[in-house]
């Protein structure tokens, strides 16, 4: 996977005019833009094992070597039975797991449609020339581009999302990290809203100390979030001026996707509340399936902190983190028993975090046969 300045630096052309998918698009999809390494070096095809190779690079290892330890602490702290935690997993209803499986997958979908809808907003559809794949190739590009997440640190998927998009429609690689940069606004500011409203019903006042640290970092995101909002709205000429010549219109078509993405977000925040509702039902039926009295609040709550913390950088998808934290209010909020909490988060996350690996492996396995990257 390139790193975003890499795959969008040469979209301009050496005379300086507009590449194909750019404003004088003319029908064709454009070669893909050569990948360059850190010794300037092109990586041939895109660099198709370029997430093989930041497996093996020392930040991935070292954030999973801390995913690891977070994990043993928390087993060693709470006093987690393993084998008892296995034991709730292997008795777990089936019917209830598959359907919670379901609901989770159901999801894809709707994060497609939002997504499409963005590039329509920012003209990269099929009506201006570009070839945006229907659903189906946009949820497997959605399903690599998280399984980058789950394997590299960094949330360095959603730049991966947006090579891929570009790879197979010539699309601007900026252009296209801009919708992506609106999408997780949208999200980030429904999950924060969402959850400080269920946190005000489920805890009363009483905030457990792992909540707490939850809020805080959502909130820390939202004043980022506004902040940064502020000051690409007010400041992009300023800003321009600044940057070197050769990014600067790559600033500029990331600027203009994010506001003309959150210029009428009506239909995409209800896509939002959706997705999220979702996910709460989700950890709802995982808790149920093991047989826990667990309310509908209880669940929305612990798994949209759970998703909140996958915004952290420290490790993969929040591996190790969002499980100790599930765990830890499981047990704090209706004082659920260590093992049964472990059992939900274990179940939970074999949904949202191993099936992705899994399933994200296989596809990224056959892009690469084909040499797609």
């Amino acid at each position: 996977m390139s790193q975003p300045a890499a795959a969008d630096i040469d979209e301009l052309t050496t005379d300086g005019s507009m590449p194909a998918g750019q404003a004088a698009y003319d029908g064709t999809v454009a070669a893909p833009t050569p990948v360059v390494g850190p010794n300037g070096e092109a990586a041939a095809g895109g660099a198709p094992g370029s997430l093989l190779h930041r497996l093996r690079q020392p930040q991935t290892l070292i954030s999973f070597a801390i995913s690891l330890g977070i994990l043993i602490f928390a087993v060693l702290r709470l006093d987690i039975g393993l084998g008892v935690v296995w034991r709730n997993a292997r008795r777990a209803d089936p019917a209830l797991y598959a359907l919670a499986f379901a609901v989770y997958y159901a999801g894809f979908p709707l994060r497609a449609y939002r997504w499409r809808s963005m590039l329509g907003r920012v003209g990269i559809d099929p009506a201006h020339g570009f070839p945006v794949p229907g659903t189906g190739g946009l949820v497997e590009i959605f399903l690599l581009s998280w399984f980058a997440n789950c394997v590299v640190p960094a949330k360095l998927g959603d730049a991966y999302r947006s090579y891929l998009l570009k790879r197979r429609t010539g699309a601007s690689f900026s252009t296209t990290l801009g919708t992506i940069l609106a999408e997780r606004l949208t999200d980030l500011t429904v999950l924060f809203v969402a959850m400080s409203a269920v946190g005000a019903l489920l805890f009363h006042g009483g905030v457990p100390e792992r909540a707490t640290e939850t809020f805080l970092l959502g909130l820390g995101l939202i004043v980022v979030a506004i902040v940064g909002l502020g000051v690409m709205w007010t400041s992009r000429h300023a800003l321009q001026r600044r940057l070197p010549e050769r990014v600067r219109q790559q600033y500029g078509r990331l600027h203009d996707a994010v506001f003309a993405c959150l210029r009428r977000p009506g239909l995409f925040l209800a896509i939002s509340i959706a997705i999220w509702l979702g996910e709460g039902l989700r950890l709802l039926l995982v808790a149920r399936a093991l047989g826990a009295d667990v309310s509908f609040t209880t669940a929305m709550f612990v798994a949209l902190m759970g998703s909140l913390l996958t915004t952290l950088p420290v490790t993969p998808a929040g591996l190790g983190l969002v499980e100790g934290a599930t765990v830890a209010v499981l047990v704090a909020v209706i004082g659920m028993e260590n093992d049964l909490a472990a059992s939900i988060a274990l179940l939970d996350r074999v949904i949202g975090y191993w099936s992705i690996v899994g399933i994200g492996f296989i596809l990224y396995l056959r892009r690469a046969r084909h040499g797609l990257g």
